[in-house]
């Protein structure tokens, strides 16, 4: 089941970072964004708000797993 990683480039707050995430993540963040009406850097900007500490790639991937398990 190993899913490749997947290194996107987005700007959050104005500034460039680079993301690593397994391809199923980007789909479904693709669709909660497309859901939500949002595009997926500004879905990404809100998890960067409110992540705190934790890893961005982490956050999402928390993100995801908890809008999935809530649906």
């Amino acid at each position: 089941m190993g899913s490749d990683i997947v290194k996107r480039s987005v700007s959050i707050a104005g500034h460039r970072t680079s993301i690593s995430l397994e391809e199923p993540f980007w789909q479904i963040l693709r669709e909660i964004a497309e859901r939500d009406k949002l595009s997926i850097q500004a879905l990404i900007g809100r998890i960067d708000a409110e992540r705190g500490e934790q890893n961005l790639s982490s956050a999402i991937r928390v993100f995801v797993l908890m809008d999935l398990r809530n649906r």
